[in-house]
């Protein structure tokens, strides 16, 4: 067995412009089992020059799918690795496109992404870059330009990435044939080339990076007025027809079984066990061909036909390998085949951060503010990869012998703009604790980051008091009405050298309020280091005290001399 072998070249030039807002790319695994299960991807992106962010726009598209396509758990398919992907890139522009005031401002691109998997070609497709194919002298374009004309000449660009929040984009399939080649490019090469021109041009006997040259010095030398970039890649052999089967037996991994100390599992040996829930285990493992010591996470046999359930667990696998933070555990990418349904991360020596405080309690403040930090950006890490925790929880956080913090656990994790937008924490047993998840999520509402700045607002308490913001009663707690009842504990009162200002940010943090909770990770970790001075003010209470007296008195007054009217009409009709 092969892998489809190509030759490839990429190429994006500013031509008379300014700015090159295009970016052309590919990628051609080096590791035969990735080049198995993911195959090769060769993007282009045109930048929407109207909008201010078309360079970072089109980057941003290219480099992420590339990087993360290949990272997306190898028991899915094409189209739903691709679809994944492409959603929360989506989603991030669109965001980062409403964060300017003006409607002329923005990150969009279009964008056009074909991935080669073992002898099938997979193309995904939004806005009006084009891709086209030549085979055995039949030149066809396999997308369609997604461009609204409105007469006299005048157009504009009707789907774009980063233009709306839900994306739609066109997908197709279909077989290749060794001898192929592809054209990848913008409208500042198509448009510009005679399609004769660019027949010959593809038929050169060259080198793939030779002819992207030549087709870019083309379109320039024909006046093209725009950014020029094209990608050209020629099929030189193809996999054998069992690849397919190779992939249908990923689609059907089964659970393993309950492992133990000694057995083999495509040859990790299993060390220890660390964890075991319900839900999933935990095992320490040495890799017999490295001697490298992981973290293997295995699915629950529990839950063996739940299909949503090992979809969640495969997406775990997904939404680790996107955040890369020094704050967060590392997801390992699979080298070789696997039997059985597990993912593995790295080993983390260390103990939970539930644990550590137990043995090291009071910490301190120096120290309890530089833990708190460190969680934060493992936190803006999830943030930063449009991802919210939900279930941020000392148990969730591992202290390395060194110091060192590093987020764990990605199951209760959800990636905007990927199928569940923001859906609330879902209850499946150990999932989500009362104790550090915000009420709002608890009680089906959505929080989005608001959540997670609570959560981290509670842990922050925790260290710095070894108790909880509202006490025990909390994890009682089944209805905003038993919220409501709850009343902040001041952290001066656990910790008597906690000042004022500190103590309001925290109670800040863990409001059940939204709209009195930050909104930002970072303004609640400024208001916790330094003082904020509205927090500094004298308490208005005594005054409010003082005016619902003067307001209960005045009520009082007008329903006594309403009573006497009623009283003094009554008496005047008879």
């Amino acid at each position: 067995m092969h892998n489809t072998t190509v030759d490839a070249g990429a190429k994006a030039t500013q031509g008379i412009k300014e700015i090159n807002e295009d970016y052309a790319g590919f990628l051609i695994p080096n590791d035969p089992y990735l080049a198995k299960v993911k195959g090769m991807a060769f993007c282009i992106a045109d930048g929407v020059s109207s909008a201010e962010a078309g360079k970072e726009a089109s980057e941003t598209a290219v480099e992420r799918f590339l990087s993360e396509y290949v990272k997306t758990p190898d028991t899915w398919s094409v189209s739903r690795c691709g679809e994944q992907v492409l959603s929360a890139i989506n989603l991030r522009l669109y965001r980062k496109s409403h964060e300017f005031k003006q409607d002329n401002k923005g990150y969009l691109t279009t964008l056009s992404c074909l991935i080669l998997k073992g002898v099938h070609g997979h193309l995904f497709h939004v806005g009006d870059s084009r891709v086209f194919r030549l085979r055995e002298g039949e030149f066809e374009q396999l997308t369609s330009d997604h461009v609204t004309y409105l007469g006299q000449g005048k157009s504009f660009l009707s789907r774009a990435l980063g233009m709306d929040n839900n994306l739609h984009i066109d997908y197709c399939n279909f077989e290749l044939k060794e001898g192929d080649r592809y054209l990848l490019c913008t409208d500042g090469l198509h448009d510009f080339i005679p399609t004769a021109q660019l027949l010959q041009t593809l038929y050169l006997n060259e080198p793939a990076s030779e002819i992207t040259a030549k087709l870019c010095a083309q379109a320039a030398e024909n006046g093209s007025d725009d950014n020029i970039s094209c990608v050209v890649l020629k099929i030189q052999s193809l996999a054998h027809q069992d690849e397919n089967e190779f992939t249908d037996e990923l689609f059907r991994l089964p659970f393993p079984p309950a492992l133990t100390v000694g057995m083999k599992l495509d040859g990790y040996r299993v060390i220890e066990e660390l964890f075991s829930s319900p839900r999933s285990q935990l095992y320490l493992v040495e890799d017999e061909h490295s001697g490298q010591r992981f973290a293997m996470k295995t699915p629950s046999k529990n839950f063996e036909d739940d299909t949503h359930y090992i979809d969640r667990f495969l997406k775990e696998q997904w939404i680790g390998s996107r955040i890369n933070s020094p704050h967060v555990v590392k997801i390992i990418q699979h080298s070789r085949p696997r039997t059985a349904l597990y993912y593995l991360m790295e080993h983390l020596a260390g103990n939970s951060l539930d644990h550590w405080l137990q043995q090291h309690a009071p910490v301190k403040p120096k120290h309890a503010i530089s833990m708190v930090k460190a969680i934060a950006k493992g936190l803006k890490a999830f943030h930063n990869n449009d991802a919210i925790h939900q279930d941020l929880k000392p148990g969730n956080i591992m202290v390395l012998a060194d110091g060192t913090i590093k987020i764990v656990d990605f199951g209760s994790v959800f990636v905007a703009g990927v199928a569940e937008l923001y859906r609330p924490i879902e209850h499946f047993g150990a999932l989500g604790t009362a104790t550090y998840s915000d009420p709002n999520y608890l009680m089906g509402k959505n929080a989005a980051i608001q959540g997670d700045i609570y959560s981290l607002a509670t842990i922050c308490y925790e260290v710095f008091t070894g108790q909880l913001p509202y006490g025990d009663k909390i994890e009682e707690c089944t209805s905003m009405f038993d919220y409501d009842k709850l009343r902040y504990k001041s952290a001066s009162k656990h910790n008597p050298i906690i000042p004022v200002w500190f103590d309001k940010a925290l109670q800040k943090g863990v409001s059940f309020d939204l709209t009195s909770r930050y909104e930002t990770i970072d303004s609640m970790l400024a208001d916790l280091t330094k003082p904020n001075p509205i927090f500094l003010k004298p308490d208005p209470e005594p005054q409010e005290a003082s005016s619902l007296v003067f307001w209960k008195i005045v009520s009082g007054f007008w329903f006594i001399t309403l009573i006497l009217m009623l009283y003094l009409f009554s008496q005047s009709t008879r």
